[in-house]
């Protein structure tokens, strides 16, 4: 097993160490008045207490009383026919020893039921690979966290990556493709290792070819544009040799009916700064820094959109907390920085609840979810980082909308402060007092009428205590 990064030790310690959260959430009644959104929250699944087992139930079969176990760094997808599906993610065991998980779930927002798909109901399993390109009912992903994940146009999911066992059962970052058809409830793997820690191969800049990959990573991001290609980028993980456990900038795309990889920007060294240019101008040497835990959207006219994570700015030699917004034009291949600062560790502005402003913008913060709604306004909420009355960094449930069209952020939901724990009031009930604990590393769905969706991370419960969260929220406007 590698020795892990400097970073990664920090992001775990800080998994154990993080202060205690704030108390007296419950059902609206605690210490502390609700914070009330704009939009309505409902908790619908799981507990408002950390740490639960979990019900698995019988594989294939739905049930009122299953419910995923806690945990932090999962991913998520959206089928056709507009259910839910999670993948994998971490917690640490009743012992602080490392738990990561490769169960398979599905969500019926119709039904309210949760079903195990595939995957173990044990822990830190091996990938069982098969013959690549060929779907086995045998097959399975490694358990892992902090993977990239994408749905193509004919609902296949997908998954790309991190940090997790391969088919050794060897815990490293990881590079390998599957998918999965939830009509055949096969996976096939389908390109990169199944053996762990590959460094990248990055061919030529622009020019696609079989024998290019994106090195083993963890806590990258990735999107879907609107022609169903594939992008992914940056991360902690390998660019060429010699350079594992460090932080990525490289921006890569994939098609999904060939698998081939295309290196398109940024660099194939590691820890770079990042090159702004003049805000709101695009230019092809813009370029983000080396970041992890970032969040993305695609917007309505296909634009991929980058917000904030651990990572450089370009006064800094280690890493900050992020808060610059970004966009790409997959046509002209430009970045343009859009809004927040070119240096990190910035407090948020918060402005007026509800109302959107030219000077609001988030804290810098890494472990967000985003969500993009059927107007095409990107949404944010939560993850690590600063609020706006605090020089420490926290976990934070301040819920963000960013409309494209006017260049604004508005401020939803959630507190301007850290650590808060959450509202819950009645299970399935929206009320505008009910708010989501604080929180990192969460999941994020939108569903088929565009209600949007969070589940679990590493976060505050409703008495105020710390740690892994398997609660299940939808959030109205």
């Amino acid at each position: 097993m590698t020795k892990p990064s400097a970073k990664l030790v920090a992001l775990l310690i800080l998994v154990i160490t993080i202060p205690g959260c704030g108390g007296g959430g419950g059902d609206g009644g605690g210490n502390n008045p609700p914070p009330v959104s704009i939009g309505k929250w409902a908790w619908m699944s799981g507990s408002n207490y950390a740490n639960q087992w979990g019900v698995y139930g019988t594989k294939g079969t739905p049930a009122p009383s299953n419910v995923p176990r806690s945990r932090e760094g999962g991913v998520s997808w959206v089928d056709a026919q507009g259910n839910l599906w999670l993948f994998g993610g971490f917690r640490y065991g009743s012992s602080h020893s490392p738990v990561r998980l490769n169960d398979l779930w599905r969500y019926d927002p119709a039904t309210s039921e949760w079903t195990w798909i595939s995957g173990s109901s044990t822990e830190n399993q091996a990938g069982i690979y098969g013959i690549k390109g060929t779907a086995d009912p045998l097959n399975v992903p490694g358990a892992r966290d902090w993977a990239v994940s994408w749905v193509d146009a004919t609902g296949r999911l997908w998954l790309f990556g991190g940090q997790g066992y391969d088919s050794a059962g060897m815990l490293r970052d990881l590079n390998d493709v599957w998918n999965y058809d939830p009509a055949t409830l096969e996976w096939t793997w389908l390109s990169g290792s199944d053996a762990a820690s590959p460094l990248g191969v990055y061919g030529t800049k622009g020019i696609a070819d079989s024998q290019n990959d994106p090195g083993a990573r963890n806590r990258a991001v990735g999107w879907v544009d609107l022609q169903g290609k594939f992008w992914l980028f940056g991360g902690y993980g390998g660019a060429t040799a010699g350079n594992l456990g460090t932080l990525l900038n490289d921006l890569w795309s994939c098609d999904p009916g060939t698998s081939v990889w295309t290196w398109i920007s940024g660099s194939d060294t590691v820890n770079q700064a990042g090159v702004y240019g003049i805000k709101g101008t695009a230019a092809l040497s813009n370029v983000p820094g080396a970041r992890a835990v970032a969040v993305s959207w695609v917007d309505s006219s296909g634009e991929l959109w980058l917000f904030g994570g651990h990572g450089r700015d370009p006064a800094s030699s280690f890493t900050v907390d992020l808060n610059d917004l970004w966009k790409f034009d997959t046509v002209t291949l430009e970045w343009t920085w859009m809004s927040g600062s070119d240096i990190g560790s910035q407090h948020g502005v918060y402005g007026k609840k509800g109302t959107a402003a030219s000077s609001n913008v988030p804290g810098a913060r890494g472990g967000s979810i985003s969500w993009v709604d059927s107007q095409g306004k990107l949404w944010l909420f939560g993850g690590w980082g600063k609020g706006s009355t605090s020089d420490s960094d926290g976990l934070l449930n301040d819920l963000w909308t960013y409309d494209p069209a006017s260049f604004e952020w508005t401020w939803m939901s959630g507190s301007i402060s850290a650590d808060q724990a959450g509202f819950y009031g009645a299970k399935g009930t929206a009320s505008s007092s009910n708010v989501p604990g604080a929180r990192s590393r969460a999941l994020s769905w939108v569903d088929s009428s565009g209600k949007l969706w969070l589940f679990g991370g590493s976060g505050c419960d409703s008495t105020g205590g710390f740690g892994y969260l398997n609660d299940l929220w939808k959030y109205t406007r």
